[in-house]
């Protein structure tokens, strides 16, 4: 994973409530077994026709989307079944962040692990993203906040773990990894055996 570093995109707006994972990527499309290629089936049913001609009236088929960061949803954005696949198609598309104003938890916690940020920002900030949609936004996890085209700051919550581990470019193994020195340290010193059977 690299490092989340703060950035500045214009957002591709969807505003569309309860997207959920199969319409992010079609269950069809999960027994493809490698880690490549997913961010071309991302919206695969609303990006493509059913002979794989794009849609030419889909958002992300426009030339104007084209290297944009930030996806800009409506509400319950990620609900439906759970897949690691979502995030995966999410950020082989590009995306680094989703603005919500909320996130189905297992689709928030899968983002998270694959350095995706969701971000939920409050009805107010909401609207008014969507009254600018071709106005861009700085995103800054060390601080938390994204700042709008006319200078609004808001803070969004993440949790600390997470918070580190994208900061860092590690996943969770990655972080344990990082501690194996400690780790063998106190491997070391621990008892080898432990008898339960005396207080």
């Amino acid at each position: 994973m690299e490092k989340f570093l703060p950035f500045e995109s214009r957002m591709v707006v969807m505003p569309v409530d309860n997207i959920d994972t199969d319409q992010v990527i079609p269950a069809r499309f999960l027994k493809k077994t490698d880690m490549e290629g997913w961010g071309d089936l991302l919206f695969n049913d609303w990006r493509y026709e059913s002979d794989g001609t794009p849609k030419p009236d889909f958002i992300l088929n426009q030339d104007s989307s084209k290297g944009l960061k930030i996806l800009l949803a409506g509400d319950n954005f990620g609900c439906g079944s759970s897949r690691e696949h979502a995030p995966w198609a999410l950020t082989q598309y590009g995306f680094r962040a989703i603005l919500s104003t909320s996130f189905a938890d297992i689709f928030k916690s899968n983002a998270l692990k694959n350095s995706l940020l969701p971000i939920v920002v409050s009805p107010e900030i909401h609207k008014k993203l969507f009254s600018m949609p071709e106005s861009s936004v700085q995103v800054d996890l060390a601080s938390q906040t994204i700042t709008l085209a006319d200078g609004t700051k808001a803070e969004f919550h993440v949790d600390g773990f997470s918070k580190q581990c994208l900061l860092e470019g590690v996943d969770e193994l990655g972080f344990i990894l990082k501690n194996n020195d400690a780790i063998a340290a106190y491997e070391a010193k621990r008892f080898s055996t432990l008898n339960t059977l005396e207080g």
